[in-house]
């Protein structure tokens, strides 16, 4: 599961909400990236969720077929 510690940011932009809901976003684009064979799109979405994850505080994922880790 998940530990949360404290965002990542000094000056956090957006809520701990919006930013999640920006994850979620972001993991749809990934996989319809991912299903549409969108490597330009994949490692864009992956960059944004590995960003959103750090200022959350939680695991970064891995993206090795992008080789992104």
């Amino acid at each position: 599961m998940f530990q949360f510690i404290q965002p990542q940011s000094e000056k956090p932009n957006y809520t701990v909400g919006q930013t999640w809901g920006a994850l979620k976003k972001a993991w749809r684009g990934y996989k319809i990236a991912k299903v549409q064979s969108d490597s330009t799109k994949m490692t864009e979405y992956a960059k944004k969720i590995r960003t959103l994850q750090h200022d959350l505080g939680v695991k970064q994922a891995e993206f090795p077929e992008l080789n992104l880790s």
